[in-house]
């Protein structure tokens, strides 16, 4: 069943993308880029906060959550960007989850969900988004390629998320500038830290990295520090009793 988790979202995917109205560009919603933005506050672990109710691994995590002050308080505590969960089959999001939370928050959003077309491209960012996120693992390289380019030629950033060499070598040639390790095994849908470790010996200079999933504590969060920019944090924020100290914990002064 864990094997064929990808693929059946995918599929599922597909079918919600057939039935998807083409929408007109709408603009862009302003906000800084996540990837200068990196760039420029090397001095801490900067956090991508996630607004997640449930998850296929997980099930429900936290279905009668606030969002809207959720992605607040994610904002007032120093988060450097909020990721939304806008699938509805496995991770009971809605794409109004993203609109609503980029109509209050003055950092940028990103549009988590399994992007495989232009149709989705341009629903994120007339929802409000300033980053979608594109899996590797999910499409073949043109493919990814396709949709990369389109992206950015919309004014989007792209956070390409990978899962090991071979995937992270595909980022690199595509030319992807903020660059995910997904500590989570799409087949065993299990998470290990260690998926960051090993494959930070293979970044190059030029991308930011952003390690995700995994991440509990600021031991966790310290193990990964001193490689990558960022980390994507969501369950353990969706279930933190104070929100705010669990961000705090995470952001590792890096010096």
């Amino acid at each position: 069943m864990a094997k064929a988790f990808l693929p059946k979202i995918l599929e599922q995917k597909a079918l919600e993308v057939a039935q998807m109205p083409l929408e007109e560009i709408k603009p862009l919603r302003q906000t800084y880029r996540l990837y200068d933005f990196l760039q420029a506050h090397p001095e801490k672990l900067q956090i991508i906060a996630e607004v997640k109710k449930a998850s296929p691994s997980m099930g429900d995590i936290n279905l009668g959550v606030d969002i809207l002050q959720q992605a607040k308080t994610y904002e007032a505590n120093g988060a450097a960007m909020i990721s939304v969960l806008t699938d509805q089959v496995y991770f009971k999001g809605h794409l109004d989850d993203l609109r609503d939370i980029s109509n209050q928050v003055a950092i940028p959003t990103l549009n988590k969900d399994f992007i495989i077309d232009e149709k989705q491209i341009i629903r994120a960012r007339n929802a409000g988004a300033s980053v979608i996120l594109l899996i590797v693992a999910a499409l073949t390289e043109e493919r990814l390629k396709e949709l990369y380019d389109y992206a950015t030629e919309l004014g989007l950033e792209v956070l390409m998320e990978t899962h090991n060499r071979e995937e992270l070598e595909i980022a690199h040639r595509i030319g992807a500038r903020i660059i995910g390790v997904n500590n989570r095994n799409l087949t065993t849908f299990e998470v290990d830290l260690q998926t960051s470790l090993d494959l930070a010996e293979h970044f190059q200079e030029g991308p930011v990295y952003i390690s995700e999933s995994a991440i509990f504590s600021g031991q966790d969060a310290q193990a990964v520090a001193p490689h990558f920019q960022g980390i994507l944090v969501g369950t353990a924020l969706m279930q933190a009793e104070n929100v705010a100290e669990k961000i705090k914990e995470l952001q590792i002064d890096k010096g």
